[in-house]
């Protein structure tokens, strides 16, 4: 199995797209996840080729309308991954349903796989939502971003194995951010103070990797995907981070190279 590292454009869209590419490219990434709000150039394709890299398109949509409507000229650029953003916290179950049955069946009309994320605000905002829907969908893919569930939980989920056994099931897809019990983003992972944070979502990287492997899955994406201020912690008044994105993620890839001997 191929595990894929790539770099999130969060806080890369003020650069001009191709000098995004250079600089992914010498930092060591396989590729990129870009949000497709952002824009897409035509050109893609080539670019793609040019500098060798893969990509995971993410699509932020509350219904399944509109992400119909803006995926179609995705497809043909050809994303390992369509990392979906999608519905509302405020589903009913019966809503929800109905949004993951649409979502299946365009995934299996364009036969690339969707990846629903475990994010605040959308459908998998919460464990246990989550849980009820992946019991009744077995077809559901995750993109694991489990650090929203700690937020939600106010815990690093000590007492929610049975939920995280099930979402590591189901995770194509890994967004590498450690969070903690009163936020989804620790101020800078490579702190003493955060390393119990680090080591349980380590953990549960590594359980979605061991499966996905023993599923004889082609590959696994992974985005180390710390966002920069003020999702990232600034000091008051001045505004500044109190840490370096781009620093955090380099570190956080490696160190997962490291750990699976990559």
């Amino acid at each position: 199995m191929r595990t894929y590292f790539l770099k999130s454009m969060w806080e890369m869209t003020a650069l001009p797209f191709e000098e995004r590419l250079r600089r992914i490219k010498a930092a060591g990434y396989d590729g990129f996840e870009l949000n497709v709000q952002d824009g897409v150039p035509d050109n893609l394709p080539e670019l793609l080729d040019k500098y060798r890299l893969v990509w995971a398109a993410q699509m932020i949509h509350n219904t399944v309308d509109e992400f119909q409507k803006m995926l179609q000229p995705i497809v043909p650029m050809k994303p390992l991954r369509i990392v979906l953003h999608g519905g509302r916290d405020h589903f009913s179950n019966q809503e929800g349903a109905a949004f993951l049955t649409r979502c299946l069946m365009i995934e299996r009309e364009i036969g690339i796989p969707i990846a629903h994320e475990t994010h605040r605000y959308r459908l998998f905002y919460s464990p246990f939502v989550t849980r009820d829907y992946l019991r009744m969908f077995p077809e559901i893919k995750l993109n694991a971003d489990l650090s929203h569930w700690c937020v939600v939980t106010e815990s690093l989920l000590e007492e929610n194995d049975d939920v995280v056994e099930l979402a590591t099931d189901r995770a194509v897809h890994i967004h590498a951010r450690v969070g903690f019990q009163e936020g989804p983003q620790v101020s800078d992972p490579r702190a003493p103070e955060f390393a119990e944070p680090v080591r349980r979502h380590e953990s549960w990287w590594d359980m979605i990797r061991g499966k996905a492997n023993a599923r004889g899955d082609q590959d696994l994406t992974v985005v180390p995907e710390y966002g920069p201020a003020p999702y990232l912690p600034a000091l008051p008044y001045t505004q500044q981070p109190v840490a370096d994105v781009w620093d955090i993620c380099k570190w956080q890839m490696e160190r997962l190279r490291k750990m699976w001997n990559l």
